[in-house]
């Protein structure tokens, strides 16, 4: 089943280091199968206070996800991300294209 890597990045400080990180970022998906689904852009709020940036990365499956977000590659620039924004990260798993809301309830 696809998982999803997402993030909400805050004060992003879009410098060296960041330029440095997306440049280099996607060469660390390629091996897991990861590829951008949401990256940023414009988004309309309708509840709440959203501040930030949505970002949101597919991979073929959690084992993937969590392999890239370990691997050497990623964690190299890892930093590069966290010493320039604040935000919060998960993996989280998809769901069949059959899902209906009640299936959660068990």
């Amino acid at each position: 089943m696809t998982a999803y890597a997402v993030a909400n990045l805050r004060n992003v400080n879009v410098g060296p280091d960041i330029v440095e990180y997306l440049a280099r970022i996607d060469t660390t998906l390629a091996p897991f199968g990861g590829r951008f689904i949401i990256h940023g852009g414009p988004k309309t709020v309708l509840e709440g206070d959203w501040t930030g940036d949505l970002i949101v990365i597919a991979f073929p499956d959690r084992f993937s996800a969590e392999a890239w977000y370990a691997s050497p590659a990623y964690r190299a620039i890892l930093p590069l991300r966290t010493k320039n924004s604040y935000g919060d990260t998960m993996i989280v798993d998809g769901v069949d294209a059959d899902h209906k809301a009640t299936d959660v309830l068990g």
